[in-house]
């Protein structure tokens, strides 16, 4: 990860760049190098801020989506942030959603991409199993449309964190929080402008998802990559990158109303 990691109380994150506030949440395997890509394209046009999700460092008997909505709100207080175009992958996603609709004055635009909230078939049906380089290397490969995309050391760093009990159990325990925190009934109280941003190959968080944040949402225009699993921002950035920049830079949303979708 060519950026610093920065550290302020409890809080760890990464600051780039200068300019509108773009906020990132990572989801619940993945790792803030997984941004490297939109840092690298925005950080002239935004100020990007990457907050580390104690996911690994709860108590156990705290641990799930509230606490992690919770450090989310302590740092955007800590920083006073106002005005967040914020942006959640996977479980960052659903943790952008409650967020949204707890501070919904704070937030200026929402993006999801491959997002919880809804439905999400966890790693392929199953967690963790401890010592097996294999299995980790099978079920992340299970999240990209293209295996080759995935670097050894992305697949290492996950096999490192399920060789620890603590953290194993930590992942169970958010991913049953996450899959009984449906938000059907919730999320129609959004009314910031929202973009989603899809793999039409995912197998995490299927196309059928996407079109129902697009019809529970009022406010949002869905966009579909071609060749895409439940990372675009990793697999098909350039493409991600250009969706996410028009969104940022040009749309203003449809005031109530769904835009419906393309593929890019």
């Amino acid at each position: 990860m060519p950026f610093e990691l920065k550290e302020s109380g409890k809080y760890k994150y990464i600051e780039e760049g200068s300019g509108e506030t773009l906020v990132l949440l990572h989801g619940l395997f993945g790792a803030l190098s997984n941004w490297d890509t939109v840092i690298s394209h925005f950080k002239s046009d935004f100020r990007i801020i990457i907050p580390m999700l104690p996911i690994y460092d709860l108590p156990f008997r705290k641990v799930g989506l509230d606490a992690l909505v919770d450090h989310l709100e302590g740092f955007v207080n800590l920083k006073n942030l106002r005005d967040i175009n914020l942006m959640g992958n996977s479980l960052g996603g659903h943790v952008a959603l409650i967020y949204t609709l707890r501070r919904q004055e704070t937030v200026k635009k929402l993006i999801l991409t491959g997002s919880s909230g809804l439905f999400e078939n966890a790693m392929g049906g199953s967690y963790p199993k401890r010592g097996s380089y294999e299995y980790v290397k099978e079920r992340a490969e299970y999240t990209f449309y293209d295996p080759k995309s995935i670097s050894e050391e992305y697949i290492q760093e996950i096999f490192e964190t399920t060789k620890s009990i603590p953290k194993c159990l930590n992942i169970v325990a958010i991913a049953k929080s996450a899959q009984r925190h449906n938000m059907a009934k919730e999320i129609p109280d959004i009314k910031v402008p929202t973009l989603l941003v899809w793999g039409l190959n995912d197998t995490i968080t299927p196309p059928m998802v996407a079109h129902d944040f697009n019809r529970l949402i009022p406010n949002t225009t869905l966009k579909f990559i071609d060749k895409c699993c439940h990372a675009p921002m990793m697999e098909q950035p350039e493409k991600f990158n250009e969706l996410l920049f028009d969104f940022l830079k040009y749309e203003t949303g449809m005031a109530g109303a769904n835009s419906g979708h393309t593929r890019a």
